[in-house]
């Protein structure tokens, strides 16, 4: 096979580029995939090209991710007069809807049950959080609807978040139905003394709800309006999440026509160049083979990060469209693992050991690593590797299916990749159960048609972030009850993990105002079966909540990488830690540079450098290590040789 270097190619291909940046009826353009694949910088790159091409026009360039980088991506540049930039703060968003709208829902639960005031606005209290995100995208998807701006940017969370904020239509459409059950009893009754029922300001109020989320649905599949970007790097891992991203995408009918491969390694004679080549040019292999009919473009790997508006306006200039290739060689494998200052391994009494950091920065990796070094290290001491991230790669990395049950890999050693929201679905199935019981066991003779509905929909008004701390509660369960000693989390990335850690709180708040209304209703409404999962569910959270705050059981490992970006998040994190009293006694700097006589190599070695020395003198008392690029391990082979380097011997 003849290769050309992504210098080559990006000549040969000059002309061409991404149909996005040169399709005028776009109206919202949507970059996601993967954590640390460069969203952010593919977002902000064509924002500013468009706003420089079509100065006449105006742009929005607007993140929903939780973890913002935006502004580090334009890092003080001055940004052109067409273009808008808006990091949404969702809870923001969110408190205002509720300010505006508060009195009004609680207004609609008023009418249409027999529960009172207090009982309507603690459910109302703790069901809107969560969504935040929601009200955010819906305010973007009004943006494109009135035509605010020519077009409208979006840099989106990681994959698995994102899909659930594109799925978000039908969540709010069972919440919507919930508060629309809540009326039909008031209508009924209304037409049924008055002969008659003229929709009022409350139901007005429902249909414009209803149409908003309408309208966004109909923005995100419309082909002409919007286009999804998924941003990938040529890795096994990324490549196998992308190919299921692409597999969702479809499923809601979400228009994507070209694909971006982003940090593309030079075909040269250095060793460590060579190697991560013929690497990433097997993934492009593999892309084209399992995503035909698109079209791929690749973006070179740069020597210094691309940050600032001459670098980010230049940007795409670089892009080139990848061609299929009938085969690839395949060259030695790859060095071994090498680590400077590796930590000791993790104290015996550790029962919860978290993974956190930025997306893309192999968390998955290391916590895949440590799980088999403990395993090997500590016969008799069974571990558990799990993961509560809707996109999950413990499959891809351990190169084996895990599902939803504990899977054993190794002597000691078993993985679980946990469907948080099929255990709400478990949940909601009891609940219906119960119910339908209680209230067959009414007087035959009264009507409860309206309420049993009302009653019915009452868990669609939980808080969303209800599915991922059950999937956590199932865990703690399993270490509970004895079946393993040590907890291995693999987590979401940072924005998202900090939320879900802050969440059981809200979870409980909201368990306890479940307990209360039906205690209040007791001699009414009886359901053992749902009162005893939630007792459960309460439990395992009060045990999981002191167990995240005991440094002497568990603990938080950061995994970061040598960029600013990276950096910038690793410092809200480790924050996070502090403010909820969470140790984390290490830093994992990942996917550094090995020494090499290359340009590229020595170039990223020097801008790495410089980050290094910040993560040194910003945690002084964390114990950090340094993880040189070794390819990507994967298989329990090479885990297991990572994870003998990752740690000091005996």
């Amino acid at each position: 096979m003849t290769t050309k270097t992504p210098e080559r190619r990006h000549s040969a291909a000059r002309a061409a580029e991404p149909a996005f940046l040169r399709d005028r009826a776009l109206r919202l353009l949507v970059f996601g995939g993967k954590g640390g694949v460069g969203k952010t910088t593919c977002a902000v790159a064509t924002a500013l090209t468009l706003a420089r091409r079509w100065p006449e026009s105006s742009s929005l360039l607007v993140s929903t991710d939780p973890a913002h980088s935006l502004a580090d991506s334009v890092a003080g540049s001055a940004l052109p007069p067409n273009l808008t930039l808006v990091e949404l703060d969702a809870s923001e968003r969110l408190k205002a809807f509720t300010s505006a709208h508060g009195a009004k829902l609680r207004e609609i639960a008023a009418r249409g049950t027999f529960l009172d005031d207090d009982d309507i606005s603690q459910f109302l209290d703790l069901s809107l959080p969560g969504l935040d995100e929601l009200m955010a995208f819906l305010e973007v998807s009004r943006w494109v609807e009135e035509d605010r701006y020519a077009c409208v940017v979006v840099d989106t969370a990681p994959w698995g978040h994102t899909l659930r904020l594109l799925e978000m239509p039908g969540l709010i459409g069972r919440w919507l139905g919930a508060l629309d059950a809540l009326l039909a009893k008031h209508r009924y009754m209304k037409k049924l003394y008055s002969g008659t029922y003229r929709h009022d300001e409350l139901d007005e109020f429902l249909l414009g709800l209803a149409a908003s989320v309408d309208g966004m649905k109909k923005i995100l599949s419309d082909p002409v309006r919007c286009r999804f970007v998924p941003v990938m790097l040529a890795e096994p891992l990324v490549v196998t999440e992308t190919v299921g991203l692409m597999n969702d995408l479809g499923r809601l009918k979400i228009p994507v026509t070209d694909l971006v491969v982003n940090r593309l390694y030079p075909e040269t004679d250095c060793q460590v160049c060579a190697g991560e080549f013929d690497r990433q040019m097997r993934e492009v292999k593999r892309i084209h083979d399992q995503l035909p009919g698109r079209v791929i473009w690749g973006l070179p790997l740069f020597p210094d990060e691309v940050c600032g508006r001459e670098r980010l306006e230049a940007f795409w200039e670089e892009a080139a469209e990848l061609p299929d290739v009938a085969h690839v060689p395949r060259r030695p494998a790859s060095a071994p693992p090498q680590v400077e200052s590796p930590p000791p391994l993790p104290n015996p009494d550790i029962t919860l050991l978290i993974f956190a950091g930025k997306g893309g920065v192999g968390k998955t990796t290391l916590a895949c690593a440590t799980a088999l070094r403990l395993a090997r290290d500590r016969p008799g001491t069974e571990i558990l590797l799990f993961s509560t991230d809707p996109a999950h790669s413990l499959s891809a990395c351990l190169d084996r299916p895990v599902g939803p049950e504990p899977t054993p890999f190794a002597p000691g050693l078993s993985a679980m990749e946990i469907d948080a929201q099929a255990e709400l679905g478990a949940l909601k199935r009891r609940y219906a159960s119960d119910l339908e019981q209680a209230l067959a066991s009414l007087l035959p003779n009264l009507d409860l048609t309206f309420d049993r509905e009302v009653m019915e929909r009452i868990l669609d008004l939980s808080p969303p972030g209800l599915d991922e701390v059950m999937a956590l509660s199932r865990a703690v369960d399993l270490l509970v009850g004895g079946v393993y000693h040590v907890l291995i989390f693999d987590s979401a990335p940072t924005g998202h993990l900090i939320r879900l850690l802050e969440m059981p709180e809200l979870i409980d708040r909201w368990l306890k105002v479940f307990f209360g209304l039906f205690l209040k209703y007791k001699n009414i409404f009886r359901l053992p079966g749902m009162s005893e999962q939630l007792v459960k569910l309460s439990k395992d959270l009060k045990r999981f909540r002191a167990l995240l705050t005991d440094p002497a059981r568990a603990a938080l490992y950061a995994v970061a990488i040598p960029t600013e970006m990276a950096y910038e998040e690793t410092s809200d994190l480790l924050a996070a830690c502090d403010r909820m009293k969470v140790s984390a006694p290490v830093l994992f700097v990942n996917l550094a540079t090995p020494e090499s006589d290359c340009p590229l190599c020595l170039a990223l070695r020097h801008r790495e450098s410089r980050v290094i020395g910040k993560f040194r003198a910003a945690f002084p008392g964390t114990h950090q290590a340094l993880i040189y690029r070794c390819g990507e391990p994967r298989g329990l082979e090479r885990l297991g040789d990572l994870g003998g380097a990752l740690y000091q011997a005996g």
